[in-house]
């Protein structure tokens, strides 16, 4: 008798739920009804008799987990069926844990270990590095577990990081690695990396433990798989090393986490792992129309590392694609609010509307823009501009520049960056002001007279005072934007980043966007900009705080998209240089990866996509002139709704105008630097728009009056 669970599959779903015995291959394409297939698959399987408890699946989310083990109990009808067990459903953490909790004496450990969450091992790392007097900007505690994370994944234990060791940071990072190891192992403590690691030392030291839990899970399943690092794979390879029975799912155009150590290469190979494998292409999409699909199919078939598929829908073909170019970020963010609210007109609710960037500084000029039109958002997968620590900090300095009995914001920046002022020294040096009833900031040049301060913090105390003086004294003197790059740059805080890897960089950007809104203010009087600014950024800061009502637009970052879907979508800034980042256009691989992150974004959208672009962008304190994305070109001109691609045919007003005589004194090829980019070659010159490549961040249109740029001496390369 045919199975009431097998009703509304496709027969490549069908194909799917009902192969039992051996490896299967899913690959599964946006909005293809994955869930689902992975669901009743497990359900059939118990209605086919497999005990629940022989069933592993595993998920990368405990919200994942969760979700699917209540489909699955809907799903079976019959109480009995689930035979007291359930099936083990989890993340691949969450799983080990439950290995760990069992086996650890495998590993002649204690079972009641405790896990140390990130604040935990940071703090371990910087204990560390302050052992052995490792100073920032050799090596920080970010630098530190990222590596020893990296290390792990690919289970590398740290006797062999020390014999793989390149250079001499490698070895160092190696030493530090074996000292925190051999601190988890005095605390008895695990960070996430030894949830996943030791089960597979477990397994690998003891075969009567692996061939308990290969009996006792017979039929595995693997979602996200293009997802999995090395230590997965692994451990799943061992579990099903002798039944086979792996049902790995996933989608190779879906793999944006190479960032985080995912390995693409496991799903690529899966069919040269098991070569018995059934392979299933679920391409029926049920979330988009035919144009965006289309446009999708378009994009992710240039990439030539893929698992072949081409989606196909039965939706309707829907609204073409509308491809907007404006004239720099601000109109970019007003026509996006614009569009929403003429849908709104048409039916839509607020929730029905993401915006996706590629970077979190994009936001900035979007936030404002919901302010300005009055629409209620929310941030997905990231803090609100504002919101940031690095944009708080610097803030911090600004609010204490103008009012020196603001003690809130100096006891916040006193120490940062760290200048060895501790919590005792701010203590006494508050109690000793609280005594005297005086302001603190009026105690600070007067700090000698305060007992119990070490000597060395006296003096850092009377330095950052000198240093305070000096900044207040120039923020009467320059433009604000100019003032606010002094304040990052004299405080120390621009260093202090630069020095954190990719983490800071990150977060430098943030900083520099803060700069970008600063220039609003620099034709205003320098007394009167900083009050105004700081002014400003109060009254978003208390208007973003209000957080009520569930009908909000979304923004987030393509990253944090993943999964999810709207009815109407807009990806922003798609911009040579910002989408694909100028950091892949010269590694194929890395622009494969940007190209997956475009086909991400576009296959958000459930009924309308728009993709927007600016011709000028403030980005990081920098004007930017970049061509439109190649994404776009690769998009078919009739799956858009004409006006961009017309214009484009037409040639734009923007193209076409008469390059203005400015002299600025550069000509084509000579060698200058750049503040962020480093050392470029000036390949073309259009009035005062210069276009230069550089070494490291490739090909850049800069305003040759505003950027911050030197010539170089042709002889410096």
């Amino acid at each position: 008798m045919t199975s009431s669970l097998l009703n509304g599959l496709n027969p490549q779903q069908l194909e799917a739920v009902t192969h039992k015995d051996g490896p299967l291959l899913v690959v599964a394409g946006a909005g293809s009804g994955k869930t689902k297939a992975l669901t009743v698959r497990i359900a059939y399987l118990i209605e086919q008799g497999v005990l629940p408890r022989e069933i592993l699946a595993v998920t990368f989310t405990n919200k994942a987990a969760k979700e699917m083990g209540e489909r699955v109990e809907k799903l079976l009808t019959s109480p009995d069926l689930y035979n007291i067990q359930s099936p083990n459903i989890g993340t691949f953490h969450s799983i080990g844990v439950k290995i760990l909790r069992r086996e650890m004496n495998v590993l002649d450990r204690a079972t009641g270990f405790t896990i140390f969450d990130s604040t935990d091992t940071k703090a371990l790392a910087r204990t560390l590095l302050k052992e052995k007097n490792i100073k920032a900007d050799v090596l920080n505690a970010g630098g530190l577990l990222g590596k020893i994370s990296d290390w792990k994944s690919k289970m590398i234990l740290p006797k062999d990081a020390q014999s793989q060791a390149e250079n001499y940071r490698e070895k160092l990072i190696s030493e530090l690695y074996e000292k925190y190891q051999a601190v988890l192992l005095k605390a008895n403590a695990l960070d996430f990396d030894d949830l996943i690691l030791l089960p597979v030392q477990i397994f690998q030291k003891s075969p009567e433990t692996l061939k308990k839990y290969q009996t006792w899970w017979k039929y595995v399943m693997i979602d996200e798989y293009q997802d999995t690092n090395y230590l997965q794979y692994l451990f799943a390879q061992l579990i099903c090393e002798n039944h086979k029975n792996i049902c790995a799912i996933g989608d190779s155009d879906q793999s944006i986490y190479k960032f985080r150590g995912a390995d693409m290469s496991n799903i690529m190979n899966f069919q040269k792992e098991y070569s018995d494998a059934k392979l299933v292409k679920l391409e029926q999409n049920y979330r988009s129309t035919k144009n965006v699909l289309s446009a999708a199919d378009a994009v992710i078939s240039q990439n030539s590392n893929r698992l072949d598929k081409v989606m196909r829908t039965e939706n309707p073909e829907g609204d073409q694609i509308s491809v907007l170019e404006l004239g720099d970020e601000r109109e970019e963010a007003d026509i996006i609010f614009q569009e929403i609210a003429n849908l709104i007109g048409k039916g839509f609710s607020l929730k029905d509307f993401a915006v996706l960037y590629r970077t979190n500084a994009q936001s900035r000029a979007l936030e404002e823009a919901a302010l300005r039109h009055a629409v209620p958002y929310t941030i997905v997968g990231g803090l609100k501009f504002y919101s940031r620590l690095e944009v708080k900090d610097i803030l911090g300095y600004l609010r204490f520049i103008v009012n020196p009995s603001d003690e809130v914001s100096l006891e916040r920046i006193i120490n940062v960056p760290p200048r060895k002022i501790g919590k005792t020294s701010v203590d006494r040096l508050r109690a000793f002001a609280q005594m005297k009833n005086i302001d603190l900031a009026r105690l600070l040049p007067h700090v000698a007279s305060v007992e119990g301060i070490a000597t060395m913090a006296k003096n850092q105390i009377i330095k950052f005072d000198t240093m305070i003086a000096s900044l207040r004294q120039l923020a009467v003197e320059k433009k604000l934007s100019e003032f606010l790059e002094i304040v990052i740059e004299k405080s120390g805080y621009e260093d202090m980043l630069k020095k954190k890897g990719e983490e800071g960089e990150v977060r430098l950007e943030n900083i520099r966007e803060l700069v970008s809104v600063a220039k609003k203010y620099d034709e205003i009087e320098p007394l009167q900009a900083l009050p105004l600014f700081l002014e400003e950024v109060a009254l978003i800061s208390d208007l973003d705080s209000v957080e009520k009502d569930d009908e909000k637009v979304t923004f987030m970052t393509l990253h944090a998209s993943k999964g999810l879907e709207f009815p109407v979508v807009f990806l922003a800034g798609c911009e040579e240089n910002i989408f694909p980042s100028s950091r892949a256009l010269f590694q194929p691989d890395d622009l494969e990866e940007e190209r997956r992150l475009m086909y991400v974004g576009i296959t958000r959208a459930e009924k309308k996509l728009y993709i927007t672009l600016a011709r000028s962008r403030m980005l990081y304190g920098d004007i930017m002139y970049n061509s439109a994305s190649r994404f776009i070109s690769e998009i078919p001109q009739e799956l858009c709704d004409g006006n961009y691609f017309a214009e484009r045919s037409l040639g734009s007003s923007f193209a076409q105008s008469e390059p203005q005589i400015i002299s600025h004194g550069y000509e084509v090829g000579e060698l200058v630097e750049h503040k962020k980019f480093g050392i470029g070659k000036i390949m073309n010159i259009e009035g005062d728009i210069l276009t230069v490549i550089f070494q490291e961040a490739g090909e850049k249109r800069l305003v040759a009056s505003v950027a911050p740029l030197e010539k170089v001496d042709m002889d410096f390369l």
